[in-house]
């Protein structure tokens, strides 16, 4: 008989769920889709030296550095005397693939026993909609909804990005960005703001909001992040790098979380293509993704129409671009994504490139690093750097370098040499 902590829909009522931060637009407006389907859901904010020394005490220091702060941030949090540990249970995803996330739920356990908390249940979030194994159940109609908030999440992202740097009166982006994370969330607990007539609303009156907020345009360098989806958006992740780039006075640029959603889907797809299998379960992809890239096609339309902002690349438009540099079969980890967001940033005007990495991480490595001699042949102007982040990693390091990268791009934007 299975030793396994028993968490159940039936007892979720009475545990607290800790969920490790990522992407902090996004996961408010996640938090409020789970908590109406009777999850009490609680987001870690806990950050500093201590998450890292957590992780590195309960996880062995080769694995890849998004493993060692989501554990450590969660074993941080329960060792803080403000939970009851026997009321609570930890979630975390799973990639499948190559990925050394595969592993993240099997070590988590191990550390759990190692600290004496395996009476802890940890829950499994598949990105494979298809999967039933997961101990985090949640319907179609859920999965439905968890979608529509990243392209809500997404489209927040954006304009906050394209108005924050420019603002006249200090503060303004935040206010704007906050009513909307309060209002959507508040949407969400009543089933509001899901249909199509309902988001087209919503995406033109936030699109409105950010264009009527003063702003005053000035020179800034643009600079664009790609990398391992952990270190791209988490500020545990990669040292709170958007608020460092704005006080080096740049305009930052983020694609969207519904990328990689696509990516994963699209690639189920493109498996089929390749190797076979179930005509059945690649009909439903294909289905979700023409459902998804709808929704993306409604958001996009908001921002051409009703704003001056610079609009969001089709998801389709991100494989074309892809395409001219690798081949879509290369699929580990971020894989032919992340060389396709390289080369839409330099399309639109962000030549400079920060890649965010975990030391070590071999499909980062290959198609991020390892994609920027072919970039600069396409793209001449690129300037891409790549930043390993890692326990062993200073900061003072990591920015740096990429003070280094912005000297050479200011250099290049004084002297003319790009837009």
């Amino acid at each position: 008989m299975s030793n396994e902590p028993v968490f159940t829909k039936e007892n979720a009522k009475d545990y607290t769920i800790l969920v490790p931060m990522m992407c902090p637009i996004h996961f408010e407006l996640l938090k409020s889709i789970l908590t109406n389907c009777g999850y009490n859901i609680e987001i870690l904010s806990n950050v500093g030296p201590s998450v890292v020394e957590t992780g590195l005490k309960y996880v062995h220091n080769d694995t890849c550095y998004p493993a060692l702060l989501v554990i450590g941030q969660m074993i941080d949090a329960l060792k803080s005397g403000k939970y009851d540990t026997h009321k609570v249970a930890l979630i975390i995803t799973q990639t499948g693939g190559g990925c050394r996330a595969s592993n993240y739920i099997y070590l988590l356990k191990k550390a759990l026993k190692k600290a004496n908390l395996d009476y802890i249940p940890v829950l499994s979030m598949s990105t494979d909609i298809l999967k039933r194994s997961s101990s985090f159940k949640i319907n179609l109609n859920d999965f439905r909804k968890m979608m529509i908030s990243v392209i809500y999440g997404d489209l927040l992202m954006d304009l906050s990005n394209q108005t924050k740097p420019y603002e006249i009166n200090m503060g303004d982006t935040a206010e704007v960005l906050s009513k909307w994370i309060t209002d959507l969330s508040s949407q969400f607990c009543i089933n509001k703001g899901l249909s199509k007539k309902e988001m087209r609303n919503n995406f033109r009156k936030i699109t409105e909001d950010f264009a009527n907020i003063p702003i005053q345009r000035t020179p800034k360098v643009k600079v664009g992040i790609v990398g391992e989806i952990y270190v791209k958006y988490s500020p545990l992740g990669n040292n709170s790098l958007e608020e460092f780039l704005a006080t080096q006075d740049c305009e930052v640029k983020v694609p969207g979380v519904m990328g990689f959603m696509l990516y994963s889907i699209y690639n189920s797809v493109m498996d089929h293509k390749y190797y076979g299998g179930s005509k059945l379960k690649v009909n439903i992809f294909k289905l979700v993704y023409k459902i998804l890239t709808d929704y993306e096609e409604m958001m996009i339309e908001s921002v051409k129409k009703y704003s001056d902002f610079l609009v969001p690349t089709p998801f389709d438009e991100v494989i074309h671009k892809a395409e001219k540099v690798i081949d879509l079969g290369i699929k580990m980890g971020e894989g032919w994504l992340l060389t396709g967001e390289m080369a839409d940033l330099c399309e639109i005007g962000f030549h400079n490139i920060i890649c965010t990495q975990p030391f070590g991480c071999l499909p980062n490595h290959i198609v991020g690093k390892g994609m920027i001699r072919k970039l600069r042949e396409i793209y001449p102007n690129a300037n891409v750097v790549p930043i390993d982040y890692d326990p062993s990693a200073t900061q003072v390091n990591q920015e740096n370098r990429i003070k280094l990268m912005l000297s050479v791009a200011k250099e290049e934007f004084e002297n003319g040499l790009v837009a």
